[in-house]
Formats: structure tokens, C-alpha cells, sequence
């Protein structure tokens, strides 16, 4: 839904805010205690590793993203109780000797596949998450003009708009922003995603007494990478590197949310979880786009967001029955075109205290949209033909003016002009002919014609 809107500048002086950060994240571990796991989890996932076939020591610590110091022990405990044996080396020290698994060791390794399939990163424990997460709550920087405006680069804000996003971001709880479609809401809250600004770090996995919830997503998250030390035995990595450097999540959902996807994903087949998107968005925005018309009630909906919205706190349940409890650090924006008052009662409205109305742009508003996305398309931009249009289209027909039109019509021209093999250009015909496929026809009372 929606296209664009940009941010304005306001040129206003604002006091000093803190800078964004992020919290330091845990250092790498030194020991297998320092991991905060069970020994016995962090050899049952080295075995199911080496299923795969041989690996150097290197190899192996590059896959449960650990320091091969704190395998070591684990790999030669393996060897004494015959389960590993070494096959080679492809260069001096226990960390260059190739490792397979004896048929003990497979025998052993399938037993262990049979409680869980997980083969990965070795996870973290769940406290050390939650620790992390509140400390990016605490950290979170207060919202400026200035930077906000920076998360709303390249794109035009209504300033009135633009000044009430603000303390809805600084507020860290939620917000709806409703509005005739194609006025950019789903635009706008990602540009609050890119105003919280700074990177952050989430683990790949996290480990609950055995269980395993996968949280790292590539689709919710933009890796940043910067690890140049990588897994070489003499540097040693700047963090510990089961947790992944990526951008603020910006998790956007539409019609397609269910009540199960804000629940814990359990594959009976491999026997670990998934994350739900909430937990995913945790320290980002989460943006339900299209609210009220996914295919489960908007109620039923809204009822499973009070108490997290209220206590900044989510219960999650096991497939065993155990509920835990997860730090609920998430923004989210309602984005709908429906009135809010339709979609929900009072009692959720007060949890909500900031609903933005997502206005037609003005006229010059619209003529700046418009020549935004001319020069995105490296075409020639005069402002006759906004008031060609205007003058044509949008006050004979009682046309009210979307965000989304001015994007809309030129990526039509365009096409236009490829199909006839002619230069992309801005004119009156080629606006006729976007125009007469892009907004309805006026049909007689005969209905059109075949």
C-alpha cells in the first residue's frame, strides 16, 4: 500500500538528545560455562554437526559460531569416548585436524537428532536475551526533529503529520496511523524503522532448558556483517558471534497475519521452534499494514495485544505447556484505512494514545511528490503538467489527490514509452493515456460497451 510522502525540513533547533546507540553486546565466551549452556547441549550439537561429514576444528567453530578454545575440551572428550576420530590435518594444532564421526559417534549423533534437528549456531540462553533486550529498551535515544527527519529522507512528510510521528516515537508504545489508502502509511512507518537509526544484534537461536527457538531471520533482518576477524585461531572476534549485527528490524505483515503467527512455531519434523514475528521485531517497529482485513477477526486480534502492550512483557507457550516470558520491546504501528473506532473498543484505544490521520497531500505537496519521483526516473519535471492534471482530471471529476499518484502515473508514462520504443518523457498525451487506465471510467447507464 502506499507510496511516498517526504520529510521536511523544519530547521528548528532542538536540545542535545543522546546519540543512537546500541548496548554492548556479551563478549565471546571464554569456556563452555561462559556460554550460559549445558555442557551436554553444546556436544550433542557438535556431534549433530559432524553428521554432515568431516570438518576441521576451525570448520566446527565457524559453525556453532564459537571460539574453537571453547570446543576443544568438548572435541577431545569426544575423542576418548570414541564417538569423533581424526582423519587428517591441514596444518599445526588440535584446531587444523580434520574430525569425523566413528559409527559409535553416528549411532550417537542420530539419537540426538531424533530429540532435536537443529544444526547451527550454538544458541544463547534465554536470560542472556532477555538481558540484551531490556538493555536496548533502556538505551534507546529520545526522537528529534532533526533525526527524525533523517528517517524520512527522500520522502515528503505533511508537517503537521511529521510533528506528531515524533512523540509517538519517543513514546516506544504504539500508534495507528489510518487514512484513505495510498497515502503513504506503510512508507511512513518504515521510515520511523530507519529513524530509530544505530544496528543491534540478535541471536541466531535461543536455548530454553534443551528447547531451541530460532529467532535470526534474513527475511526480518539486514545482516551488517563487519566481523574481520572472522574464526582465525590467533584474533579474536569483537563480540560473540552467535548473535548477528543487523539493522533495526522493520517487520511488516498484511492481510496474511493470523493468531498463530504471534505464537511459537514448533516443526514436529525437526523438533525446534520458530520465533514469532513479534519476537523478531523485538527493538524495531512492527507494522500490521491493512489492519482489519486479515482473515482473522480484528478483536481477536487486538485481545492478543493488551497485556504486551500494557506490561511491555509476551508469554509464549511451549508444545509441553510451559509458558515463558520475553521482553516486548517493539513498536507498533497499526496502519489501516478503516476507522480506528470501527476496528476497536475503548478499552484497546487507550492502549493506543497516538492515532495519525494520513492525509491527501496538498497541492504542493503533490507537485514536490511528483518531481521526487520524475528525478527518480531521470525525466524533465515541469509543474504545468500537475496543473494539467489538476486542471483535467482531478477537479472535473472530484478526483481526490492519493500520495501514491504521482509514482503511480509516471512509472505509467514510462512504460508507455518503452512499449513505443521512444525516449521517457513527461507530456500532456502520454498523462492522457496513463490517466485513461489508471482512474475508472465514467460508464453509462448502459454499462460499457463490449
Amino acid at each position: 500500500m502506499s507510496l511516498i510522502v517526504t520529510a521536511v525540513n523544519t530547521g528548528a533547533e532542538s536540545p542535545a538528545r543522546p546519540v543512537a546507540t546500541s548496548p554492548t553486546p556479551p563478549a565471546p565466551p571464554g569456556t563452555v560455562a561462559e556460554t550460559g549452556l549445558h555442557p551436554d547441549t553444546l556436544a550433542q550439537l557438535l556431534l549433530k554437526t559432524l553428521i554432515g561429514g568431516e570438518m576441521t576444528g576451525t570448520g566446527l567453530a565457524e559453525s556453532l559460531r564459537l571460539p574453537y578454545s571453547v570446543l576443544d575440551a568438548l572435541v577431545q572428550h569426544a575423542r576418548v569416548e570414541k564417538l569423533v576420530e581424526v582423519r587428517g590435518a591441514t596444518g599445526t594444532g588440535t584446531a587444523a585436524y580434520r574430525y569425523a564421526l566413528t559409527d559409535l559417534g553416528r549411532d550417537r549423533a542420530l539419537q540426538f537428532m531424533e530429540v532435536s534437528r537443529y544444526v547451527g549456531p550454538a544458541p544463547v540462553p534465554l536470560e542472556q536475551y532477555t538481558a540484551y533486550v531490556r538493555a536496548c529498551m533502556a538505551a534507546r535515544p529520545y526522537v528529534d526533529r532533526e533525526r527524525l527527519a533523517r528517517g524520512f529522507d527522500q520522502l515528503i512528510v505533511n508537517r503537521g503529520m511529521f510533528d506528531q510521528l515524533g512523540p509517538a516515537v519517543n513514546s516506544g508504545k504504539s500508534l495507528f496511523l489510518y487514512g484513505a489508502p495510498g497515502n503513504g502509511k506503510t512508507v511512513l512507518a518504515e521510515g520511523i524503522g530507519r529513524a530509530l537509526g544505530s544496528e543491534m544484534y540478535v541471536p541466531h537461536a535461543v536455548d530454553i532448558d534443551g528447547q531451541v527457538i530460532t529467532i535470526f531471520d534474513p527475511v526480518s533482518h539486514t545482516p551488517l556483517g563487519g566481523d574481520v576477524a572472522g574464526f582465525s585461531v590467533i584474533a579474536t572476534a569483537a563480540h560473540d558471534r552467535r548473535w548477528e549485527k543487523v539493522k533495526r528490524p522493520v517487520v511488516v505483515v498484511g492481510g496474511e497475519l493470523t493468531l498463530e503467527m504471534l505464537d511459537l512455531t514448533f516443526n514436529p519434523i525437526a523438533k525446534f521452534y520458530e520465533a514469532p514475528i513479534q519476537m523478531k521485531a523485538n527493538g524495531g517497529v512492527f507494522v500490521v499494514d491493512d489492519f482489519g482485513r486479515q482473515r482473522v477477526p480484528a478483536r481477536d486480534l487486538l485481545n492478543r495485544w493488551i497485556v504486551p502492550l500494557e506490561s511491555r512483557v509476551d508469554f509464549l507457550t511451549l508444545h509441553t505447556g510451559r509458558k515463558i516470558e520475553i521482553p516486548f520491546n517493539v513498536l507498533i504501528v497499526f496502519a489501516t484505512n478503516l476507522k480506528p473506532e470501527s476496528l476497536a473498543d475503548e478499552a484497546f484505544l487507550r492502549r493506543i494514545p497516538y492515532k495519525i490521520l494520513a492525509k491527501n497531500p496538498t497541492m504542493d505537496e503533490y507537485c514536490q511528490i511528483f518531481e521526487l519521483n520524475c528525478r527518480k526516473r531521470e525525466l524533465p519535471f515541469d509543474p504545468v503538467m500537475v496543473e494539467y492534471l489538476q486542471r483535467k482530471y482531478y477537479l472535473p471529476r472530484k478526483l481526490q489527490m492519493r500520495a501514491c499518484h504521482p509514482r503511480d502515473l509516471v512509472e505509467q508514462v514510462v512504460n508507455i514509452c518503452r512499449y513505443q520504443n521512444r525516449q521517457p518523457v513527461i507530456t500532456r498525451d502520454l498523462l492522457d493515456a496513463a490517466c485513461s487506465s489508471y482512474f475508472l471510467e465514467e460508464t453509462d447507464s448502459q454499462g460499457a460497451e463490449a
